[in-house]
């Protein structure tokens, strides 16, 4: 286990590395590896445990009955998933948890943390508390996102964020075209044309998952 990477993440902050070991253990910490594609959990299931992405990551997805998918979030090494029902064991999961690659995740048992036992206990769900109201925080945008009509006005929401949070015109998504399409709300074929008149109109420019916004041609 990297402990000098968990005490520099979010949920440890606060926390020296050498405390972990002994944290960890007495939160029933154990670790899973998935292949990408591969569910870590399922719409329906319950679960007591926090997840962890220590390597890889996750996609946070909805799957309608005739199969279409809504991607609400990525989880990045260092974020963590299926909090909010960890604090409430018998809880159905209402989406599903899937690897979007080789992933590494670390479980941590959220009844042993609420027992508020353990002398770090009250450090980490302070910053829970903060990872929480920073994934309410990403729920909103998505929804500033996809309240647009249009897939330019889609694009140009969720690029134009993008640039703002990682302070550069030039920056790189989470997602592939068909992720990207998922999460807002739109067909990919029509993503892709909207992308490709975007371009020819100097607003941009792309490569996979990496954009480049010119800032002087934005409406």
């Amino acid at each position: 286990m990297d402990y000098q990477f968990l005490a520099g993440i979010l949920l440890f902050q606060g926390l020296s590395p050498d405390v972990l070991p002994d944290l960890l253990a007495g939160l029933g910490a154990g670790t899973r590896f998935y292949p990408r594609g591969e569910a870590v959990l399922r719409t329906g299931d319950r679960t007591g445990r926090l997840g962890l992405v220590l390597s890889g990551g996750v996609n946070i997805e909805n799957h309608d009955a005739w199969g279409n998918r809504t991607i609400l979030d990525h989880v990045a090494p260092g974020q963590v998933f299926a909090e909010t029902y960890a604090c409430v064991p018998g809880e159905p999961l209402m989406v599903d948890v899937a690897a979007v690659q080789d992933t590494e995740v670390l479980f941590l048992d959220m009844g042993l943390l609420l027992s508020g036992e353990g002398p770090h206990h009250g450090i980490l769900l302070r910053n829970l508390l903060t990872i929480t109201a920073r994934k309410n925080l990403a729920l909103s945008r998505r929804i500033f996102y996809t309240s647009s009509k249009t897939i330019r006005g889609r694009l140009l929401s969720y690029l134009s964020d993008q640039a703002v949070l990682q302070n550069s015109p030039s920056f790189s998504i989470p997602f592939d075209r068909q992720q990207l399409a998922d999460y807002l709300g739109v067909d990919r074929s029509a993503l892709s044309n909207e992308l490709g008149k975007m371009r020819r109109e100097g607003l941009l420019s792309a490569r996979k998952s990496h954009f480049r916004l010119n800032v002087n041609q934005m409406p």
